[in-house]
């Protein structure tokens, strides 16, 4: 998408293929050095270790340019918070930094926090772009520690920020910093990450100047707009190698936390020449619980999804924005868990749901592409909040981290074990980080041998983490795929289902997939993931 503004810079010969490929590795090293920033700064283990935030460049029409290789549930929505932030705002200004974390307007669930800054060339004043930068805070307030609990509405799951000002001409807008550290429970954290994020932002900025400094004004657009360009063309190149037709799919989600029913999602897909159409109606309604997704999260699961499919097929990577997938038509019901209006609870929509939503559109894109596309992952981030207060310091503290677990084998072998896949692209908490910020003793840290679906290829294996808690600790879980494994595909089995147990001396009892708790001293959650599905029929024996 060429912004109107931006028509006159681009007069002049065109970029070769050389010189656009010098952009597109420099616009990338410079989101990859905005992660590197912001991980460095971070206060929190969950940003620091286990790099749960992402950094990206959009050009002055919003379109992503380059994005890190950071999370794609944070990447294929920022878009929506980056435009968000323009409409709300107007043209911001140099040294203006915007924030927001509302899911009904750009954002995903409310402890994923979204910085936005325009970068002007100094010496003219031509704006040269956006850069953004998201991060998981471990808690923005709400009525459990962690800040991801089962909740009925969105005001119970913690301070929700439309998008305002943090930063304007390039000073600190006190009163939106006072109001929002004022609602957590871990401040001086809080203030520590943000500060990372805005140093985040100060790198991506800087470099995009240098670039243009060094390489021209117009150049630099031009190239933008290049590789933007570039990335829809590829794009839709690939699009044509899925063949013609309409596809079909269902799965479940395993309940909202206070029902256990099953909760369709539903896709069906239209694949025509170079454009594609994917509808989610008959889908199942928004839900009480917080299982709900906005419409920023689908649209991001299907992003990645078709990315990773129009990848494989072409043989070579798209640009690191994407290009603007302008072929791709989506709909998305209103007030459905797949487009969730407010006051609806989302915390586990970016989650869980998005999981869900990846797994119906490889299921349908799989009778297109039979052979070509794995067996399912283990479908779930198996999110842990836990929180009350250190002995060690009499001090509050929150504790959040998601699971890895088994990757679905595919036509090119098996799965791998114990990883994160699909929309969560984290690590895990180094078991000395952990002790070290939290009163928890790691007890137990190893792979669930045998948890992966068999197949020419299987499945990989989930994951078993015992964690025992030094002190009363609020906890909750939010998790999927303990009902029935992720499928296979191609005849591959499916994955073993996963298992939360809390263990109290010697007596284990099962919690469900969705609960909150209050543990004592002593007692100890094994979080045990589940494994991938299988790819092709398993060799005879």
């Amino acid at each position: 998408m060429q912004s109107k503004d931006l028509a006159d810079p681009f007069a002049g010969p065109p970029l070769d293929p050389v010189e656009i490929e010098v952009f597109r590795n420099l616009f990338t090293a410079l989101a990859e050095e905005m992660g590197a920033a912001l991980r460095r700064a971070a206060f929190s283990p969950n940003i620091k270790e286990r790099r749960d935030y992402s950094c990206a460049l959009f050009s002055p029409g919003a379109t992503p340019v380059a994005q890190g290789d950071h999370m794609p549930v944070h990447l294929g929505a920022m878009p929506m918070s980056v435009s968000a932030a323009l409409a709300a705002l107007g043209r911001l200004q140099p040294g203006d930094v915007a924030i927001l974390n509302d899911p009904f307007e750009g954002g995903t669930h409310l402890p994923d926090i979204t910085l936005v800054a325009p970068v002007f060339l100094e010496d003219t004043g031509d704006l040269l772009g956006y850069v953004a930068a998201r991060a998981h805070h471990s808690d923005v307030g709400g009525m459990t520690p962690g800040s991801m609990p089962l909740a009925e509405e969105i005001f119970q799951e913690g301070l929700r920020i439309p998008p305002v000002l943090l930063h304007r001409a390039g000073k600190r807008v006190q009163e939106v910093w006072t109001i929002l550290l004022a609602n957590v429970r871990t401040p001086r954290e809080r203030e520590g990450d943000l500060n990372a994020q805005l140093g985040a932002l100060h790198t991506g900025a800087t470099r995009l100047r240098e670039i243009a400094e060094q390489r021209g004004l117009h150049r630099t657009l031009q190239a933008q707009e290049a590789l933007i360009a570039y990335g829809d063309r590829l794009f839709r190149t690939g699009v044509t190698r899925i063949p013609d037709g309409r596809l079909a799919a269902e799965d479940h989600l395993e309940g909202d936390g206070f029902s256990d029913d099953p909760i369709p999602v539903r896709v069906r897909i239209t694949v025509s020449g170079d454009r594609i159409r994917v509808d989610f109606s008959g889908s199942a309604p928004q839900t009480r619980g917080g299982v709900n997704a906005v419409g920023a999260i689908t649209a991001s699961a299907t992003r990645y999804v078709l990315r990773c499919v129009v990848e494989d097929l072409l043989g070579t990577p798209l640009p690191a924005g994407g290009g603007s997938m302008e072929g791709v038509e989506l709909i998305l019901p209103s007030g459905s868990v797949v487009n969730a209006r407010p006051p609806a609870a989302v915390a586990a929509g970016n989650v869980e749901t998005s999981q869900r939503i990846t797994d119906v559109l490889f299921q349908a894109l799989a009778k297109a592409l039979p052979g070509r596309i794995p067996g399912l992952s283990q479908g779930t981030m198996n999110n842990t909040a836990a929180g009350g207060v250190d002995p060690r310091t009499g001090q509050p503290f929150t504790y959040y981290e998601t699971v890895g677990g088994g990757m679905g084998g595919g036509p090119d072998g098996p799965g791998l074990s114990g990883v994160h896949s699909h929309m969560s692209n984290t690590m895990n908490t180094p078991v000395e980080a952990l002790e070290h910020a939290y009163p928890f003793r790691v007890v137990r840290y190893s792979i669930r041998r045998g948890s992966g679906g068999a197949g020419m290829n299987p499945g990989g294996d989930g994951l078993r983490r015992d964690l025992e808690f030094l002190t009363p600790t609020h906890v909750t879980i939010l998790s999927e795929r303990r009902s029935a494994g992720p499928p296979g595909h191609g005849g591959g089995e499916s994955g073993a289902p996963g298992e939360n147990l809390l263990i109290r001396g010697q007596e284990a009892t099962p919690l469900p997939g969705k609960v909150t708790f209050r543990a004592d001293a002593g007692d100890m959650l094994s979080i045990r993931s589940p494994g991938g599905g299988g790819w092709g029929r398993p060799p005879t024996q």
